[in-house]
């Protein structure tokens, strides 16, 4: 882990050209983040071409999502997603979707950037894996507190338990 602050780190909007770089990192980070959750088998069927073939239709969100990148030296080294409320009854309009960085780039300030671009200081919620103590120490820092609410988020064909946070 890193403390080291990366000085050239651009957060910008997600473009449509981003498509297959996301693809890679988006693969990248699955397997740094959640390797001790799900087996081997289950990410033999996960590439970066898959990846970006998914990122296609989220790059083409409308205004009401906030998807971010961020890039150190050009490259993206991690991206953000939010937008409305996804839950039947939700604690919040917004829902905090995903947060990816790859592991280098951990404890540098970069994850925060991508927070704070697409959610700022705004009520909001989300759901983590429970068994992510970095995630949620992060999420910690950043006001959210369990609701105790749990589900079973199906993963590769395998499932990953996941508590909600709110602020």
């Amino acid at each position: 882990m890193s403390t080291e602050v990366v000085a050239d780190v651009v957060v910008r909007p997600i473009r449509d050209s981003d498509v297959e770089a996301l693809g890679r990192v988006h693969a990248t980070c699955w397997h740094e983040t959640y390797d001790h959750l799900i087996s081997a088998a289950a990410f033999e069927n996960l590439s970066p071409r898959r990846m970006a073939e998914l990122w296609t239709h989220m790059a083409a969100r409308g205004e009401e999502y906030n998807q971010f990148a961020a890039l150190v030296d050009g490259e993206i080294v991690g991206f953000v997603g939010s937008g409305p409320a996804r839950d039947e009854n939700p604690p919040r309009e917004r829902e905090l979707y995903f947060i990816y960085l790859l592991h280098a780039y951990h404890g540098t300030g970069i994850g925060q950037k991508l927070f704070d671009a697409a959610c700022g200081d705004r009520p909001g919620y989300l759901w983590v894996a429970k068994d992510n103590p970095r995630a949620h120490a992060f999420y910690k820092r950043n006001g959210f507190t369990p609701d105790g609410a749990e589900q079973l988020q199906p993963f590769l064909g395998e499932e990953i338990l996941e508590v909600r946070l709110v602020r």
